[in-house]
C-alpha cells in the first residue's frame, strides 16, 4: 500500500510528488496519458511558487532554462502607461520565471517518482484507513491502495471527487489566439491594451516570445490570418503565426478540497483564466503547501492545520478568479471613447499607489503561501 497516491503527471503532480519524495515519503503517480504533453501553455512561475519549489531542488533547474521577468510595461497607442517592478518585490525570488511548460515539466519529472503512465481512474472511495483507488489501463483492471489519494488530474478528473453541478462552471464568450515565435525584444513583458483589444507579449528563452491576442466574441476559424492582422493592427508587428491556435476561458472555484482523505488540488478544483498567469501557479502552490501536512499525516495523526490550509487555498482560488475576471474586462476591445477613459483611468492607477499593489497581485504576493514560506523549508531541512 501507498501513503500517498497522486492522480495526475501535470506541473502540479509532478511538483507534489518530487516535494514528497524530497521529505521521506512513500509516494506514487499514476497518469492516464501515455507520453508527456509537450504542451506549452503555461509559461510563467511566480515567486511563491519559486520559493516552494526550492526543497525538491527543482528551482534551480527551472532558473536554469528560464527567463527572469524583472520588469513590465503597460502599453497603448504606442505610449507607456506604467512600468511593472517586479525586481521591487520584498521576494526571495523579485522576478517571473518564463519558460515553456514542457520543460517545467521535463525538470520536475526528473525530481518526481516514476510516473506509471497509461493508467485511467474510474473510481475513489475511502475506506476507513484506507483509499481504495480502481484503475483501468494496458494491463486491465485492477484496485489500489492508498493511505491518502491527491487528484491532480484537471479539470477531467473532477467527476472522480464531485458530484455534478457541485463545481459551478462560467464559460466565458472570449476568445484569443496564441503564438510562440522568434521575435525581437528583451526580457521585458508587454501588455498592449489596445482598442482592438489586448495583445500580451512574454519573453521565452532562446529569443522567443509568447504572443496573445483577444479574438473577440466569436469562433476563429483561421487562427494563424487572424492573429497576423491583429498584431500588424495593434502593435505593427509582422511575425510568421503559421503556428497559432486559440483557446477560450472558463472560470470554477470548488467550495471544498478535500473529502476524507481524498484531496483535490489545480484544475480539478479551481479554473481561472490564464490571462494573468496564475493558474498553474495557483495549483503548484495547493500542492506545495499541502506536501508537508501530508508528511505529517503519513508519520503519524490527523495534522490539524488541513482545514486552515483548505480555507486558504479556497481564499486563494477566489482572489485569482477575480483578478483573472479583471484582466479578462480590461483586455477586451473597446469603443474609441472607452478606451481612452480605460487608458487614462489605467495610467493614473498603475503610477500611483496602486502599481505596487497590482504589482503584488500579479506576482501572487498576496496569496497566503507567499508568507512564511522561508520558516517552513528551514524546519524541513532541520535548520
Amino acid at each position: 500500500m501507498t501513503d500517498v497516491l497522486v492522480v495526475g503527471a501535470g506541473p502540479v503532480g509532478l511538483a507534489l510528488g518530487a516535494d514528497l519524495r524530497a521529505r521521506g515519503v512513500d509516494v506514487a503517480i499514476v497518469e492516464r496519458r501515455g507520453e508527456t504533453d509537450a504542451g506549452t501553455r503555461a509559461i510563467g512561475i511566480h515567486s511563491p511558487s519559486l520559493a516552494h519549489l526550492e526543497l525538491s531542488g527543482a528551482t534551480d533547474a527551472l532558473l536554469a532554462r528560464a527567463v527572469r521577468i524583472r520588469r513590465g510595461e503597460a502599453r497603448a497607442d504606442g505610449r507607456t502607461l506604467a512600468a511593472i517592478r517586479f525586481d521591487r518585490l520584498k521576494a526571495r525570488h523579485p522576478y517571473v520565471a518564463a519558460l515553456p511548460q514542457s520543460d517545467t515539466v521535463e525538470q520536475l519529472t526528473h525530481l518526481a517518482p516514476a510516473v506509471e503512465r497509461g493508467v485511467r481512474v474510474i473510481a475513489v472511495r475511502e475506506d476507513g484507513p484506507v483509499v481504495r483507488v480502481q484503475t483501468t489501463g494496458l494491463h486491465g483492471d485492477r484496485e489500489r491502495r492508498a493511505r491518502i489519494v491527491v487528484v491532480a488530474s484537471g479539470w477531467a478528473g473532477r467527476e472522480l471527487v464531485y458530484r455534478p453541478g457541485a463545481v459551478r462552471t462560467r464559460h466565458y464568450p472570449d476568445r484569443y489566439a496564441m503564438v510562440d515565435v522568434i521575435a525581437p525584444g528583451d526580457a521585458t513583458a508587454l501588455v498592449h491594451l489596445e482598442r482592438g483589444g489586448v495583445v500580451e507579449s512574454f519573453p521565452l528563452p532562446g529569443g522567443r516570445r509568447r504572443l496573445v491576442a483577444w479574438a473577440g466574441m466569436e469562433d476563429v476559424p483561421d487562427a494563424a490570418g487572424f492573429l497576423h492582422g491583429a498584431l500588424a493592427d495593434r502593435v505593427g508587428l509582422e511575425v510568421d503565426t503559421s503556428a497559432a491556435t486559440t483557446f477560450r476561458v472558463r472560470r470554477a472555484v470548488a467550495p471544498a478540497l478535500r473529502r476524507g482523505r481524498v484531496i483535490v488540488v489545480g484544475d480539478a478544483a479551481h479554473e481561472v483564466s490564464p490571462i494573468g498567469g496564475q493558474g498553474m501557479n495557483l495549483g503548484l502552490l495547493d500542492a506545495l503547501t499541502l506536501s508537508p501536512l501530508l508528511a505529517e499525516w503519513v508519520r503519524g495523526q490527523e495534522p490539524s492545520g488541513l482545514a486552515a490550509w483548505e480555507g486558504g487555498r479556497v481564499a486563494s482560488a477566489r482572489h485569482a478568479a477575480r483578478l483573472a475576471f479583471l484582466n479578462t474586462m480590461l483586455g477586451r476591445g473597446a469603443t474609441p471613447v472607452a478606451h481612452a477613459a480605460r487608458s487614462q483611468a489605467l495610467r493614473a492607477v498603475l503610477r500611483g499607489p496602486g502599481g505596487a499593489a497590482f504589482t503584488r497581485a500579479y506576482a501572487m504576493d498576496f496569496d497566503a503561501a507567499a508568507r512564511g514560506g522561508a520558516a517552513r523549508r528551514q524546519v524541513a531541512r532541520g535548520e
